[in-house]
């Protein structure tokens, strides 16, 4: 197993940060077998947090280069800081934000959801930087951070649907999706090009509660 690199005291950032009444789901049993991981808690991001973050992200893109449209060798050279605008809207209800999964001091998962500012748009929020870190696969961890995604923009009220794309050959990641609602709309053919070899990605989208 990878030996787990993103590690951080978390105590320094405020529960604040999560909405107040959030109540966010644990993760249920998986259907790999294997038990989901007792006591994982969900919440935003906060600046205290994105050093762990970048050791989460540059494992993952090293690890998995075909999921990401990022590169690994660019991505290691930014200094943690720079991932700040991933926290903007976590204090006050605005976007895009970072939810993170903690299995006590270790992150072990994060997503980020995004929105386009233009009026005729802002009703889709984009689901971006899924991660689950090797060691924590298969226990629940993906289906948590969807879940709570899901429920914070119903919670906000001003997001109706939500998109991803996500690599054609990762059955895994595209079953996650499928079992929390997401459908396929399309396939951007030859989206990636990772050492002369061209990745497929899907296009998925979920319908939320309009508002009302």
């Amino acid at each position: 197993m990878p030996e787990r690199t993103a590690r951080h005291r978390d105590a320094s950032a405020p529960s604040a940060q999560q909405p107040a009444g959030s109540s966010w789901p644990a993760p249920r049993a998986s259907r790999t077998g294997a038990s989901p991981l007792e006591g994982l808690r969900i919440r935003l991001m906060a600046a205290p947090d994105l050093a762990a973050y970048k050791a989460l992200r540059d494992l993952m893109l090293a690890s998995h280069p075909e999921a990401f449209t990022s590169d690994a060798e660019t991505e290691m050279r930014r200094p943690p800081e720079t991932y700040l605008s991933r926290v903007a809207g976590s204090a006050d209800g605005g976007w895009p934000f970072t939810l993170t999964a903690w299995h006590g001091d270790w992150l072990c998962g994060a997503i980020t959801c995004e929105r386009d500012d233009r009026v005729k748009v802002r009703h889709i929020g984009h689901l971006i930087g899924m991660m689950v870190h090797p060691d924590a696969s298969g226990r629940g961890v993906g289906r948590a951070l969807l879940e709570a995604c899901v429920a914070l923009c119903l919670r906000r009220g001003n997001i109706e649907q939500l998109t991803l794309t996500v690599t054609s050959s990762g059955v895994a990641a595209i079953r996650l999706y499928e079992r929390a609602g997401f459908v396929r709309y399309g396939r951007l053919e030859r989206a990636l090009c990772i050492g002369g070899r061209y990745h497929h990605k899907d296009l998925m989208v979920r319908q939320l509660e309009p508002k009302t």
